[in-house]
């Protein structure tokens, strides 16, 4: 069985939002034409609270877009982006969030950011997107949405690793492109055994 996993199109991820992605709005027409014909359809919604550890904001004398280290790795500081209950947190108001199954919030751990829909960003917490996946005899994924170089990237990798056939389908992605990074996820992409198409 197939699914379509959209990847975190929320307001702050488009045009006037907190952590806009260039052309982020344009992909929700293609992906709501998408959810039609899926067998499934699960969506994932970046979820902070006010004072999550990755918001530049959190740490003196730094900026959006730095790095720093945490306990589980190099970490980016984002602009406060997805605080939980905020307007910015809400789906693209054009989304079809109605067709959506289930809805996975990810990033909600003060301490830990999260990127992909099955772990936090040190690998091994789980979101429980895969126990789900597996209970319903899903075996093959679809991703879109936003960004391809962090969470649709992210998501991609985990869930070739857990065994999924997986395809991200870049004309209904969009992304970040910090200093190369969607080369980088890309190419980490087709290594990992994912299908790139568009």
């Amino acid at each position: 069985m197939q699914a379509l996993l959209v990847i975190d199109i929320q307001k702050d991820f488009c045009p006037g939002g907190a952590l806009a992605v260039a052309g982020g709005d344009e992909i929700v027409a293609p992906v709501n034409a998408l959810m039609q014909s899926a067998e499934a359809v699960i969506l994932t919604q970046d979820w902070h609270p006010r004072d999550h550890s990755s918001f530049a904001s959190q740490h003196d004398d730094k900026t959006p877009f730095e790095t720093v280290e945490m306990p589980y790795g190099t970490q980016v500081l984002w602009p406060d982006h997805c605080v939980i209950g905020s307007d910015g947190a809400a789906f693209h108001p054009g989304l079809e969030v109605d067709r959506a199954e289930l809805v996975i919030r990810k990033g909600f751990r003060r301490g830990i950011d999260s990127y992909s829909a099955f772990f936090e960003n040190d690998h091994e917490t789980p979101t429980g997107l895969d126990g789900y996946l597996r209970s319903r005899g899903i075996d093959t994924l679809t991703l879109v949405g936003l960004a391809t170089d962090f969470c649709v990237g992210f998501s991609a990798l985990d869930a070739a690793r857990l065994g999924y056939r997986v395809t991200v389908r870049r004309d209904l992605c969009r992304a970040i492109d910090l200093d190369g990074s969607l080369a980088a996820a890309e190419a980490q992409m087709r290594d990992a055994g994912v299908t790139l198409e568009g």
